[in-house]
């Protein structure tokens, strides 16, 4: 039986996930515990880099929980191909690389070392309901292989 968390519950009209001929695409994850934002605010004004690290962390995971939702049945795991770390920041911030290493370091600590996938780190000028960043996956569903 998984421990993992189930995936957020969507904050609009919107899914979490959704699988598509292999392929698991997320919705933008922020970093919320129990439907509540866990940190708010504008890196580089009211949240410093480490904060919205730690934040990045948490909506990775957010994110893997609703790719894992839409694994098919047969699915052995799957594999992150592609992420997208926005980061809600002051026009001068421009760390949001090392921000983003807080999602990446999600990854590795949930589908071991090599699991990283390509990676673009954007800085905005807000996100939604005040969080500092979001999180969005596109990831490929591993395939049970049976060999005769």
């Amino acid at each position: 039986m998984s421990t993992d968390p189930g995936p957020p519950a969507p904050q609009g009209d919107y899914v979490p996930a959704i699988c598509h001929g292999g392929v698991i695409y997320t919705a933008g994850m922020t970093p919320r515990r129990d439907g509540v934002l866990t940190v708010t605010g504008v890196v580089g004004r009211t949240l410093t880099a480490a904060q919205a690290r730690a934040a990045a962390g948490l909506a990775a995971t957010n994110a893997l929980a609703a790719a894992r939702s839409v694994l098919p049945r047969d699915s052995t795991g799957l594999r992150c191909l592609q992420m997208t770390i926005y980061v809600a920041c002051t026009a001068e911030f421009t760390e949001a690389s090392m921000v983003a290493d807080g999602a990446s370091e999600a990854i590795t600590a949930a589908l071991g070392a090599g699991a990283l996938p390509a990676r673009s780190a954007i800085g905005v000028s807000a996100l939604p309901s005040g969080a500092p960043v979001e999180v969005q996956l596109v990831a490929a569903a591993l395939e049970n292989v049976h060999r005769a």
